[in-house]
């Protein structure tokens, strides 16, 4: 009897099995019905009376939550009776060897007590066991996904009411303004607008919000900027070409409201046109979610715009297809119409794309500090910790700070600004994020000579006190020496605007009270000065000072053809100009001995 008892529980078990794994297909599949009624029957023993329980469930939610939870019990039940009587079973089966045990031993020829009687019982109800269990899994991943859904829709509608109420407060606060003063002054007390399409209260929770209304947000007029990229990337020891998007919607005074990157595969990350145009229609898809009536969505693809404006025909049919899909989308708003921009007005989009390129190169791993994320740099080809990637603004190409740190120093040994180490991008590296790699030394270095790339030659000017060395421009300089010196302008003083000291704008030296520029130049001072013992150093040495910027050049080896590094080209024999990559005087290009000299001293020009 027992036996029987626990072959129909396994039966119950393999039946509730089939009932929950067809259940859950149709709510992987979304072939379950929104609203139906449904009868559960629920048998809580093999032996007892069935009980028939309906449902009338009135949301999906509801009807998806009373079934999963409804099969969860059955099974548990179920599982919990064939452990007690497979545990009923064992204990009258060793009963019965007991009892035949001792009958055995009774009787003359009986085999020894040593003997024993193996019973193997049949595990045929292991694998439906194991089964069980998975299906319990699936039903508490269904029943999690529904609740993160209904979450989803909650904060959905809480946004909405937010983004109602601030457009609400928009308005007022512009009816505010256009009062006059002396009406505000009268009846200002009285002016009020209260907000009454979402919850009576701030405190009032979520669901208890009344049905939403749109009338403020289809009024509105909002901004959807798209961008959709596509790079070749290195993930591990292998290229790979992969795609993103970035999504955001802003107000009409351009407040950010929601962003959304997403990662495209497939035919999507193979074509930057498909990239682009997937970008529009999933920023478009995001507002529809939000109600919004009036919109214009910024890209700044001109072969995009060209193909959703109507004035170019696609010839790919997968492109087709987008365009088609955007034009159908804009017909669900009341007014819904592109706009090109330049790539500076959409960085931040550009952002949300590239982050979501970012999340498909990286991979996990484990170290001794737990789990990472590493990232492969394309120009060492090493995996290199997130945290160590250094990504370049404007164009957030992603490189090791070791590799940054030698591109940037090799560029600032050279005179020049850094830029993005990636094959033709022109982006400009950031001073204030090359802390990060850099020393705060080579930084300051940095700082100093972006601002002398932004001087023009002519318009520099250094303070000459060796402890100060400031750089300026002069008609600031002059500007603010006025306020402390009368005749400034005219006699060539200038004060500081650092260390605050006076000096000569003509001599380059402090300020020479009581005698002209004249007076000093024939004096000790000034020969003994800075500027005058360089002037005599580069005259006994043969130096040849650039007419432009005035800085001086020794020649070392080579021709006699200088690039000054203001970017004037002139002859250094006679100091005449060159003009497009030719001389205008007759001297000689180059000498034999600087070429000479060249060769055996320093084999790198």
């Amino acid at each position: 009897r027992e036996r029987d008892r626990v072959v129909s529980s396994q039966k119950h078990i393999l039946k509730l099995n089939k009932q929950t794994k067809t259940i859950v297909s149709q709510i992987f599949l979304g072939t379950l019905p929104l609203s139906f009624s449904t009868t559960v029957t629920a048998t809580r023993s093999p032996g007892n009376k069935t009980e028939k329980e309906t449902l009338m469930a009135t949301t999906e939610a509801d009807e998806v939550t009373v079934i999963l939870e409804e099969q969860r019990e059955e099974i548990m039940a179920a599982k919990a009776l064939a452990r007690d009587h497979d545990l009923a079973f064992n204990l009258q089966l060793q009963e019965a060897l007991a009892a035949s045990r001792a009958s055995l031993t009774s009787s003359p020829g009986s085999p020894s007590d040593d003997a024993t009687v193996n019973f193997t019982g049949g595990d045929a109800g292991e694998d439906e066991f194991d089964f069980t269990s998975l299906i319990l899994q699936d039903i508490a991943r269904v029943d999690q996904e529904m609740q993160d859904r209904e979450f989803g829709k909650k904060e959905m509608k809480r946004l909405k009411v937010d983004l109602d109420r601030r457009i609400h407060d928009q308005k007022f606060a512009k009816e505010i303004m256009s009062i006059p003063d002396a009406d505000w002054s009268k009846d200002g007390d009285y002016f009020q607008k209260p907000y009454s399409l979402g919850a009576s209260s701030s405190s009032s929770s979520v669901a208890n919000v009344p049905p939403f209304s749109v009338s403020a947000i289809g009024d509105e007029s909002f901004r959807v900027y798209c961008k959709g990229l596509v790079s070749e990337e290195m993930i591990g020891e292998a290229r790979a070409v992969v795609g993103g998007v970035g999504v955001a919607i802003c107000d009409s005074a351009n407040n950010l409201i929601w962003e959304v990157k997403k990662v495209l595969g497939g035919e999507e990350s193979k074509s930057p046109e498909i990239a682009e145009l997937e970008a529009i229609v999933h920023g478009l898809d995001e507002a529809l979610t939000f109600d919004l009536g009036r919109v214009t969505f910024f890209i700044d693809d001109f072969k995009i715009f060209n193909y959703v404006t109507g004035r170019v025909e696609p010839r790919q049919s997968v492109v087709a297809t987008l365009v088609n899909q955007v034009a159908l989308l804009q017909n669900k708003f009341s007014y819904c119409q592109p706009s090109l921009l330049t790539r500076n007005d959409v960085k931040f989009v550009f952002k949300l794309a590239r982050d979501a390129i970012v999340s498909q190169i990286k991979w996990p791993e484990e170290t001794s500090e737990g789990k990472t994320f590493k990232e492969t740099c394309v120009i060492c080809y090493e995996g290199i910790i997130v945290d160590k990637m250094f990504s370049v603004d404007g164009c957030f190409h992603r490189f090791c700070f070791s590799c940054m740190k030698q591109h940037v120093e090799v560029k600032l040994l050279g005179g020049q600004t850094a830029s993005c180490p990636s094959d033709g991008c022109k982006s400009e590296v950031k001073i204030e994020c090359c802390a990060k790699f850099l020393d705060p030394k080579l930084v300051d270095v940095m700082i100093q000579r972006k601002k002398e790339g932004s001087i023009s030659v002519t318009d520099k000017v250094y303070c000459p006190y060796p402890k100060c060395s400031e750089l300026m421009v002069k008609a600031e300089v002059l500007e603010y020496t006025k306020q402390f010196f009368v005749g400034a302008e005219r006699s060539g003083a200038r004060k500081c605007m650092k260390c605050g000291h006076f000096f000569c704008m003509q001599c380059k030296v402090p300020w020479h009270y009581g005698i002209t520029c004249e007076e000093f130049r024939r004096s000790k001072g000034y020969q003994n000065a800075g500027d005058g013992m360089l002037k005599s150093l580069a005259q006994s040495k043969r130096w040849r000072q650039c007419i432009k910027c005035n800085n001086l050049v020794e020649l070392v080896w080579g021709c006699y053809h200088i690039t000054c590094r203001c970017g004037y080209e002139f002859c250094y024999t006679c100091g005449a100009e060159w003009k497009n990559k030719k001389a205008t005087c007759t001297c000689p290009i180059w000498d034999e001995r600087n070429i000479i000299r060249e060769r055996n001293v320093n084999p790198r020009r």
